[in-house]
């Protein structure tokens, strides 16, 4: 019976259920007049401390929602739920094993990721992709997922702020990393995942990224423009191995996650802070803070889905 039924359709229409997987085809990423009124209108900055609750993998670890836990006002509180090179995805789906989640939430800001978005307690809701990124969008749905969280968290919360935290692949990615940077966020984290999640949803609420990886790639060209700044000089010193950043590294990324959430400049904010375990974090200099601080402040308020201006 099901190969009469098949037979008889035109071939447009086989085509068609061809592919789309005779499942579901991915929605069409939401049309730019629409992405431009969603995000027309900037954030108010929130008036004190914020909650906050991380879903992701080691590019998100435990060191840099410390490190911002101590630039925001007091009062700030985060819980998270990690995994190695963990899919949004695997966090969603109880059956798809979430790689290292033993080791990676063994610590008390640990919550599971499912009852704390649907608990509805967070102000604010991060969540970020596995790299490769390519691999992400086509094996692992992650448009899809990225709109599971966000209405989870909208149903439980309807104020609740989602973002999308914008990474990097490895420093020695075949494209060249700076390449990669300046071509991802357009044609992957924005297009191929956030548009098409923001489609699926409706278009009537923006979700809105923290674009580290275009941070991280104004600060590393203004080292080489500059030939250093307090021993920096290139992407790697940011770096302690190909893709993981040391504690500068993760310092200029809390630097972003603050400016964005909070909506307000990072310069003038302290330097030396602690990891996660309590111990001191190295520091970069005071005239390479100053920069990274600055960069931070003119990246963030120079894309609109940050939802922040210059005048917050």
């Amino acid at each position: 019976m099901q190969l009469r039924f098949f037979n008889r359709l035109p071939t447009f229409a086989l085509l068609f259920l061809s592919a789309c997987g005779l499942v579901r085809c991915d929605p069409t990423p939401l049309d730019q007049a629409s992405l431009e009124r969603l995000y027309a209108q900037p954030l108010a900055p929130p008036d004190g401390p914020l909650s906050v609750y991380f879903i992701g993998h080691s590019l998100i670890a435990r060191d840099m929602p410390a490190m911002l836990q101590q630039l925001a006002p007091e009062g700030h509180s985060y819980e998270s739920q990690l995994g190695w090179g963990a899919e949004l995805q695997a966090h969603w789906e109880p059956d798809i094993e979430l790689r290292g989640g033993d080791r990676e939430n063994d610590h008390p800001r640990f919550r599971e990721a499912r009852e704390a978005v649907a608990s509805g307690d967070y102000d604010v809701l991060v969540l970020t992709e596995k790299v490769s990124l390519e691999d992400s969008i086509k094996y692992h749905e992650s448009w899809r997922y990225l709109s599971l969280w966000a209405q989870e968290a909208w149903r439980a919360n309807p104020e609740t702020r989602v973002y999308l935290y914008e990474t990097w692949h490895q420093l020695d990615d075949s494209d060249g990393w700076l390449n990669r940077l300046d071509a991802d966020l357009a044609r992957l984290w924005e297009r191929e995942i956030v548009d098409r999640a923001l489609s699926d949803i409706g278009g009537d609420q923006p979700i809105y990224i923290i674009p580290a990886g275009q941070v991280m790639a104004r600060f590393v060209r203004a080292l080489e423009e500059t030939g250093g700044v307090d021993g920096l000089t290139t992407q790697s010193d940011l770096f302690r191995d190909d893709i993981h950043p040391n504690d500068i590294g993760y310092y200029l990324v809390a630097l972003t996650h603050y400016a964005v959430i909070y909506g307000r400049s990072p310069v003038g904010l302290p330097i030396k802070l602690d990891r996660a375990d309590g111990t001191p974090a190295a520091a970069p200099g005071p005239e390479a803070a100053r920069l990274m601080q600055q960069i931070v402040w003119d990246v963030v308020t120079s894309y609109p889905r940050t939802g922040i201006r210059s005048e917050n």
